[in-house]
């Protein structure tokens, strides 16, 4: 593995997934690998269990250019299943295990999967749609299986029970290891030529796609963080939060954390009130994660006394970190002794989660980072291959070694995001408006479905957030676009105020105030409403498409009325002298 720094060439071997983690690991087999709830499994450790499920996985029929369905949270069995098929030949199709019952049988009947592996929770959505697939064996697995024995023994004995229906292909994990007891696996190495891993996504495009990663995306990200992350070692530890049904999950937290010898803490469910329990106990090195979570580590109790010195990287990616939150965050984390600043960092699920990062010198406030080595950005006219200057705002695109072989299936979109440019290099298109300043620094202003355009101007989402967001009632905005009968689109701001504020009209004009002070008069928002919390999907990123959904369907019954006349009358009560002290201390801008 090497990096020619002049050319930007990332020299990475052509193996699998299951033979980079294991060339690497061979050099440390006694170090610990992972934890899962008080259990530890050391790296040679881990390696046994993953070739005992990749016997069993032969003895089931697997075989290489085959795709098997994951639906499991982060739990050891899920690691060992995706490492076991890579080393078979066959893909892991990743889902989500809180999927309905309709998308996990899309999931399985689109991928022909005959084997699937699921968490038990999920064994009455399956044995409601096996019939409509082709599934002969579904291994099902309990959070339980590799928890310590006390702990397991309080997790059943609260948990209810679940009972495999009375059919040959539901099996455990104890008789699944069973069937692989007396296979023995081809001396033949499997193909890395082959797809890794499949996992689900909006696609750049906005409905649902089929992602195929390769095993070379997945070594270089492991290449390029032991390049970049020279100070990780094998006594570091990684908070795996992220589940591994997420590409920066899977990719960061799990692989770049075996290629760099490090310890994955693997937590199957994430609760925000524990949070600070999860640090206190672990006292990682490396938390990765996205801003909704940090948001969470803030706000849980006790989380001011935590002493978080043992950190040496807290990356937020997989959704924008705004500059309020920013702020707040590089506060919190001088005042608990770790000595660093929040790193951004920046990816899709389309090139294997992290392209750029905001190490070292490509720290700047705001800024996303620089390309990981290896990976070249450019910024392009919307909808078009045509650079743009330094310092201009455009579409991001991206070419390096993780990105994504293409849509599953799909061949007509994947030629729409992977396009080859006039230099004969393939570049995604990555539907995100930023920019690259003189310094190479990216920067992130938001996805091009979001930019709503209102009487034929741009107006941008997160500028109208990022300006909410400083009015001191504020704790958190989100703004989407809204049909208009003539502007063709207008904003409309989505508000969760902080503790001590409640929603009034009084509050609300002085927000919309507050907008008119800092907003082009075609930027501030049409309609604000406030919420108790904003919607967010099952990966944690704010839910817009479901925030659009609930104004249609309250537009369609009449509910979403113009609050224009009582923001009005309000105004008229202020000028005439009528609002009372209290308002006015209120509605202070910050």
């Amino acid at each position: 593995m090497t990096y020619n720094e002049k050319t930007n060439e990332l020299n990475v071997p052509d193996i699998t997934m299951y033979d980079m983690v294991r060339r690497l690991a061979l050099k440390h087999p006694e170090a610990t690998a992972y934890e899962y709830l008080g259990t530890t499994g050391t790296y040679r450790e881990l390696f046994e269990e993953i070739d005992r499920f990749a016997k069993s996985f032969a003895a089931c029929g697997v075989r290489a250019g085959d795709i098997v369905t994951i639906c499991m949270p982060n739990t050891p069995e899920a690691v060992f299943a995706i490492y076991a098929l890579n080393k078979t030949g066959a893909a892991a199709n990743v889902i989500h295990p809180l999927s309905a019952a309709a998308e996990i049988r899309r999931y399985i009947s689109s991928a022909n999967s005959r084997v699937l592996v699921c968490v038990d929770m999920c064994v009455e959505k399956i044995s409601g749609i096996i019939d409509e697939t082709e599934l002969e064996k579904v291994v099902v697995i309990s959070p339980a299986d590799s928890m310590p024995a006390l702990l397991k023994t309080a997790y059943r004995l609260k948990s209810k029970k679940v009972k495999l229906p009375e059919d040959g292909r539901f099996i455990n994990l104890k008789d699944f290891i069973e069937l692989g007891r007396k296979t023995v696996l081809p001396l033949t190495q499997a193909d890395p030529a082959l797809p890794a891993v499949i996992l689900h996504s909006g696609g750049t495009t906005g409905t649902p796609k089929e992602i195929v990663l390769t095993n070379r995306g997945f070594n270089s990200l492991g290449t390029q963080a032991l390049i970049v992350l020279k100070d990780v070692t094998v006594n570091d530890r990684v908070l795996a939060i992220l589940p591994v049904f997420h590409a920066f999950g899977l990719g960061v937290c799990v692989h770049v954390t075996f290629c760099l010898g490090a310890c994955s803490v693997l937590i199957p469910r994430f609760e925000a009130a524990k949070f600070t329990k999860l640090m206190k106990k672990h006292r990682p090195s490396m938390v990765f994660g996205v801003p909704t979570l940090y948001e969470a580590l803030m706000n849980a109790p006790d989380s001011d006394k935590l002493d978080l010195s043992d950190l040496k990287y807290l990356v937020s990616g997989g959704d924008s970190l705004s500059e309020t939150l920013e702020k707040r965050l590089n506060n919190y984390l001088e005042k608990t002794g770790a000595g660093i600043k929040v790193i951004q960092g920046y990816g899709l699920t389309e090139s294997l989660g992290a392209v750029c990062l905001a190490t070292g010198d490509g720290y700047k406030p705001g800024s996303i980072g620089r390309p990981l080595p290896g990976n070249r950005f450019c910024i392009v006219e919307p909808g078009t291959c045509n650079i743009l200057p330094t310092g201009t705002d455009g579409e991001i695109c991206i070419n390096g070694p993780t990105l994504m072989a293409g849509y599953r299936n799909n061949e007509k979109e994947t030629k729409e995001v992977l396009v080859r440019h006039g230099d004969g290099r393939v570049w995604l298109h990555t539907g995100d408006i930023g920019c690259i300043d003189e310094d190479g620094c990216i920067f992130y202003r938001l996805r091009l479905k979001r930019l709503i355009i209102s009487s034929g101007y741009n107006v941008y989402p997160q500028h109208i957030e990022r300006i909410i967001e400083q009015h001191r009632a504020v704790a958190k905005c989100t703004v989407i676009g809204i049909p208009h009968p003539y502007k063709v689109e207008v904003a409309k701001a989505y508000i969760v105020l902080k503790e001590n504020y409640r929603e009034s009209e009084e509050i609300k004009y002085s927000i919309r105030e507050h907008c008119r002070k800092n907003l082009a008069k075609y930027s501030v928002p049409a309609e604000f409403e406030f919420r108790d919390k904003i919607p967010q999907t099952l990966l944690g990123k704010t839910d817009f498409n479901a925030l659009r959904q609930e104004h249609m369907a309250k537009q369609a019954n009449g509910e979403n009325k113009t609050n224009g006349k009582n923001i009005k009358e309000i105004g008229k009560q202020k000028e005439e002298g009528s609002g009372n002290a209290g308002v006015q201390d209120a509605g202070t801008c910050a």
